[in-house]
């Protein structure tokens, strides 16, 4: 398949060409990755973010936005989104409508930090709800603490419904914003993946123990959310390799098996996998695991992330290790990143300072465009 380039000839990018996601007919396979902004003021979305979301919006193109909270209990920073409350619905609306105005589709990912948290983003200064009552270790930079952890409280075995619950209705105030669909995220170490990862679960009622009983706190969401929305709007992130916030598995590749045929049973739209090489946060390490087991078993949309650059995700097209390819940093420092990969323009560098201020311009909507005459 081919898409008319901006120079009216038919792209032979393998990312810049059509793809068809269920219902929505993607113009190209570069995909905006969701990336934590902290530029929400109260929790609530601000207008400046719809110029942050239209500027990355391509007709065609899929964005999926940041990490946004379920719940008052869903939050472990600062100044991040929620989707829980009638003004946070209502603000989400412009930001949608701006991107859809642009031909765009937009996924709203929806989460639950867990353990990730401090007593003070809780209500009443609760400890965090958790899987577990194992307590993260301090965020340490250059000899300072940065973040520092509540230690957290199980949840009783009655108590998880609730919280599943929050999650389908996060999921239906999502289309009510007027998203097109939501990516749930059990990745990274929050609460799904605390309740996926053995380092982490050591319960011993039905969600502890056994991988089915490990997974079945995030499939159980997965259900509540489909059964409120359609699976053909629903997808999810996994990172099973990765050791993020402390939260690693003793047999990651059977627990992405296992997670891509359950998914398969469930009939959702897309899997969201971070790759077994960004095992932190940062950089890339050498690991002989790959996603393929993974995307061969998987039967909707593959999508993948981490760390790829053009030259990587062109082969991950090309080679069918991916439908689709999700881009972060490189997408947030570079506005136009498929035009630019379309012609093999060269890219602006990001700044990790300024990932994560409060500022609602610098690192945020401040990066350049390619010249129009390029």
């Amino acid at each position: 398949m081919s898409k008319q380039g901006g120079n009216g000839m038919a792209s032979t990018v393998p990312l810049l060409t059509p793809y068809k996601m269920g219902a929505f007919h993607l113009s190209h396979r570069v995909v905006l990755a969701p990336l934590t902004r902290t530029r929400s003021y109260g929790n609530v979305p601000q207008p400046h973010a719809i110029l942050y979301y239209q500027q990355r919006t391509t007709k065609g193109g899929l964005l999926i936005a940041e990490a946004t909270g379920v719940s008052d209990t869903a939050q472990g920073y600062k100044d991040t989104p929620g989707i829980w409350t009638k003004e946070q619905v209502e603000a989400w609306k412009p930001i949608v409508d701006g991107v859809h105005a642009k031909g765009g589709i937009f996924f709203c990912q929806i989460w639950h930090v867990g353990r990730v948290s401090n007593h003070t983003y809780q209500p009443n200064g609760q400890a965090p709800i958790s899987s577990t009552d194992k307590p993260l270790k301090p965020m340490v930079i250059d000899n300072h603490i940065v973040a520092d952890f509540s230690t957290p409280r199980p949840l009783e075995t009655d108590e998880i419904p609730m919280v599943i619950n929050d999650f389908r209705v996060a999921a239906r105030n999502a289309i009510e914003a007027g998203f097109d669909g939501v990516e749930i995220h059990g990745a990274h170490g929050y609460l799904i993946d605390q309740f996926f990862k053995d380092q982490v679960n050591g319960r011993t009622d039905k969600y502890g123990g056994s991988l089915e009983n490990r997974c079945r706190f995030g499939l159980e969401v997965v259900q509540a959310v489909v059964d409120e929305i359609g699976a053909d709007k629903v997808g999810m992130r996994l990172s099973p390799f990765a050791n993020y916030w402390e939260s690693s598995d003793s047999n990651p590749g059977a627990l992405g098996l296992y997670m891509a045929q359950a998914l398969n049973q469930i009939g959702i739209l897309y899997c969201h996998t971070v790759e077994p090489w960004m095992i932190t946060f940062v950089d890339k390490v050498e690991t002989p695991n790959s996603l393929g087991a993974m995307r061969d078993a998987f039967k909707g949309t593959f999508i993948v992330a981490g760390g790829y650059n053009r030259e990587d995700g062109n082969a991950a097209v090309s080679g069918g290790y991916a439908d689709l390819v999700a881009y972060g940093r490189l997408f947030l420092s570079n506005p136009d990143l498929p035009r630019r990969f379309e012609i093999d323009a060269p890219l602006n560098k990001y700044n990790r300072d300024t990932f994560y201020i409060s500022d609602p311009v610098v690192g945020y909507t401040d990066y350049p465009f390619l010249s129009s005459d390029v």
